[in-house]
């Protein structure tokens, strides 16, 4: 390789490694910085021609305006930040729906995820320091003294939570109506032995299981109302399925605490030999992607994640405008699929009942 072509080679290669920046750009458009700010800031001061020529140029440096140093200086950084736990398919959905709200207002999201590794008071103080003007915290552990103290600093609405904290935003779906119409549709198709996994101490399922058994009470299924202890995942799920299919009398129908949860059960079940839902129907709680998988389809009650991701943001600049914080509840929706049937003895269900 000559002399030149290395030079060549390893100019390319500087270039490559150097992030250009907006003086790059004016330099190689021959105008000044002030004028390439105008035209990424898509402010009034440039012609037309001077615009496109600019952004051309900027197009061909692979230049990308510096966002956050632009809402360093920025009074207001219209940013919304998010703390959502990242295996969680429910959350994915809201979050997905966050943005076109967000959008729809002129604001944008930072998101913050929490895993085993990384705790949820991590997440919040790190949007905190992106200064976020308000959070919007998914949350299936953080305490609501800590949401509250945390809101002294930052407007915070909770999604899917029940809350007491006055100055915490809320919005979530009706838990109680949920669960009643899971055990009002599985008693439709002949269900009088409905059991329940629940979440353990996940937020809503002390109103789900406590909906489950009232329901169960109000049908005249005391004798049948069987409770087992699950959570919020698959294996909480699979280790319920294996507690009521080693009774001597099983369920006909299991309601799991949500679509994770049941689709543990529901793998359990078939592992164990069971067809669903010609053995056994099985029922979830979100409507999140995981029940809309083309293998399962599975019957479910839905939380309406579009209409609690637009109350979210709404109640979120609410409160940056200096309104008070408030509680907003979404009602839920059933969805029935192919996960639920009438149970393999519901001719003589149907006569007992009668």
């Amino acid at each position: 390789m000559s002399g030149d072509a290395e030079a060549d080679q390893g100019a390319g290669e500087a270039r490559r490694m150097h992030r250009p920046t907006m003086g790059d750009v004016a330099e190689a458009a021959g105008v000044s910085r002030p004028l390439v700010s105008i035209v990424m800031r898509d402010a009034k001061g440039a012609s037309e021609a001077t615009r496109q020529r600019v952004l051309k140029v900027a197009a061909e440096l692979g230049y990308v305006p510096d966002d956050r140093a632009r809402k360093l200086r920025q009074k207001s950084s219209r940013l919304i930040g998010v703390a959502f736990w990242l295996q969680h398919p429910f959350h994915g959905d809201v979050v997905e729906q966050l943005y076109l709200a967000a959008a729809e207002q002129g604001y944008d999201l930072a998101l913050s995820a929490v895993a085993p590794t990384r705790d949820e008071s991590t997440a919040i103080e790190s949007l905190i320091r992106e200064r976020c003007e308000a959070l919007i915290v998914l949350s299936l552990k953080e305490e609501a003294k800590h949401l509250q103290t945390v809101s002294k600093r930052v407007p915070v609405i909770s999604v899917a939570r029940r809350l007491k904290e006055s100055t915490v935003g809320v919005v979530r779906g009706d838990d109680r109506a949920g669960l009643r119409m899971a055990v009002e549709h599985l008693a439709s198709l002949g269900h009088t032995r409905i059991a329940h996994i629940d979440g353990a101490r996940v937020p809503g399922s002390v109103e789900r299981r406590s909906s489950y058994r009232k329901t169960m009470q109000r049908l005249r299924f005391d004798e049948h109302i069987d409770v087992v202890l699950g959570g919020p995942t698959e294996e909480d799920g699979a280790r319920g399925m294996a507690e009521l299919l080693s009774r001597s009398v099983r369920p006909t129908a299991v309601i799991g605490f949500n679509d994770r949860c049941a689709a543990g059960a529901l793998d359990y079940a078939i592992r164990a030999g069971l067809s669903v839902p010609q053995d056994i129907s099985i029922m979830g709680y979100d409507d999140s992607r995981l029940s809309r998988r083309t293998h399962v389809q599975m019957s479910t009650i839905s939380q309406d994640t579009q209409t609690q991701a637009h109350q979210a943001v709404r109640l979120a600049i609410e409160q940056v405008n200096g309104m008070p914080a408030r509680e907003v509840i979404v009602q839920p929706q059933l969805v029935a699929r192919e996960t639920t049937a009438a149970p393999p003895d519901s001719a003589a269900e149907i006569s007992r009942r009668s």
